[in-house]
C-alpha cells in the first residue's frame, strides 16, 4: 500500500510541476486587461471581413486592443489569416502555408474587395495606437513564422505580446526573444475538432507542457474554463489569464470575473462612460 501511495504522491507533483507558467511578469499584461479584445479585429463577416485591415482600423478607432493571426506564405511572407486552409474566407481549397503571396492577392475575403493583408500592413494600421496580441498559428513552418515575426516587432513601436497553442512556439521565443510576453492557448481537445493525436491531446488539455513553454498567462476557452488543470494552475500559481472567445456582453460580465483578459467577437462590449476614448 505504501509503494503506491508514494506512486502517487511522486505523479501529482511532477504534475503541479509540468503545469507551472512563468509568473514573474504579470504586470506586463496589464495593458490588454483595460478593455476587451477585439479578436480578429472588430469585424463583422461578411461587411468588413476577419483579419482584415478595416476591420483593425474599426478596432484602433474604437479604442479595442487587438488579436490577429499570422501565418507564413511559401515565399516566406508573415500574413494576416486564421484558418489552416483558405476554403472558409476566400472559397480555395488550398492551404495559406502552401500558396505564394502574389497567389493570395487573387483571392479575395468573403467575397467582398478585400485582401489578405501582410502582417506588415497591420501593424502600420494599427501602429501602436491599441495593444496587439499576435497569435503565430501552429501550422507550417512556426519557428520561421515565429523569428521573421520576432524581427519584424523590432522596429514595432506598440505594446505586443505572442500566443500560440503551440508550446514550440511559446518555447522558441523563451529562448530567442524572451522579453516578447507569451501566452499558451489552450483548449479541451477532446472536446472539439482537430487533427491532434490522442496522447498530444491529454499534453495539450492539460497545460502539461507550460514547463516547457513557460508561458507568462494562459489563454484558455471560456467553455471548457473547469478543466481540472486550468484550474489548479489558477489556484496554486496566479497567472494572468485570457478567456477566449467571448461572444456576448453576459459571457464577458461572467468571464470578468475569472479572467485578467477578455477575447470578444460578434457583438460590441459595453464600456463604461469614463473608459471610452
Amino acid at each position: 500500500m505504501l509503494p503506491i501511495c508514494i506512486c502517487a504522491a511522486f505523479l501529482y507533483i511532477c504534475r503541479l510541476l509540468a503545469i507551472k507558467p512563468a509568473t514573474s511578469r504579470k504586470q506586463k499584461l496589464w495593458p490588454f486587461s483595460l478593455k476587451p479584445v477585439a479578436h480578429r479585429g472588430l469585424f463583422s463577416n461578411p461587411e468588413i471581413p476577419e483579419n482584415s485591415l478595416p476591420a483593425f482600423k474599426r478596432a484602433v478607432d474604437a479604442g479595442f486592443p487587438i488579436e490577429l493571426d499570422v501565418q507564413l506564405t511559401t515565399d516566406d511572407r508573415l500574413v494576416v489569416f486564421h484558418d489552416s486552409t483558405l476554403k472558409r474566407a476566400c472559397g480555395d481549397e488550398r492551404k495559406i502555408f502552401e500558396v505564394p503571396f502574389e497567389e493570395l492577392q487573387k483571392l479575395s475575403l468573403f467575397g467582398t474587395q478585400e485582401k489578405i493583408p501582410l502582417f506588415s500592413e497591420a501593424l502600420e494600421v494599427i501602429g501602436g495606437k491599441v495593444p496587439l496580441v499576435m497569435e503565430i498559428k501552429p501550422d507550417g513552418r512556426y519557428e520561421e513564422t515565429a523569428r521573421l515575426a520576432s524581427e519584424m516587432l523590432k522596429s514595432y513601436n506598440g505594446t505586443v505580446c505572442l500566443e500560440s497553442f503551440n508550446p514550440k512556439v511559446l518555447a522558441w521565443y523563451r529562448k530567442n526573444d524572451p522579453e516578447m510576453p507569451r501566452g499558451l492557448l489552450a483548449t479541451d481537445f477532446f472536446k472539439e475538432e482537430n487533427d491532434q493525436k490522442g496522447f498530444v491531446k491529454f499534453l495539450l488539455t492539460g497545460l502539461f507542457l507550460n514547463f516547457l513553454a513557460g508561458p507568462d498567462f494562459i489563454s484558455y476557452n471560456y467553455h471548457f474554463r473547469k478543466n481540472l488543470s486550468f484550474r489548479l494552475c489558477k489556484v496554486l500559481y496566479r497567472p494572468a489569464t485570457a478567456a477566449w472567445t467571448i461572444k456576448s456582453e453576459k459571457e464577458r460580465r461572467e468571464a470578468g470575473k475569472e479572467f485578467d483578459i477578455i477575447i470578444f467577437d460578434s457583438f460590441m462590449p459595453e464600456i463604461p462612460e469614463g473608459d471610452q476614448q
